[in-house]
């Protein structure tokens, strides 16, 4: 399952960084996160690696993008190897 940032994101610009998959890029009014690159950190991380550093928890999972850990593993393999 995908991540998402949610409303509460203050744009304080720590999530982005941190994201081993270029997934998260400034929106319009907030941060958001690409579900074709989110693993949640799958492959890279124990933990997604944005959740841990947002100081307003607002990255929740996305139910919207359901994938078990093996789809997850799945899209990183295909993002780290190209294929």
């Amino acid at each position: 399952m995908a991540l998402k940032i949610t409303e509460e994101c203050i744009n304080c610009s720590v999530c982005e960084p941190e994201c081993p998959n270029e997934a998260i890029y400034a929106g319009e009014e907030i941060y958001e996160i690409n579900p074709a690159k989110c693993t949640e950190c799958v492959g890279h991380y124990d933990e997604p690696q944005c959740v841990q550093v947002c100081p307003v928890d607002c990255i929740p999972k996305d139910p919207e993008h359901e994938e078990s850990r093996e789809e997850l593993l799945v899209k990183f393999h295909k993002l780290t190897q190209g294929g």
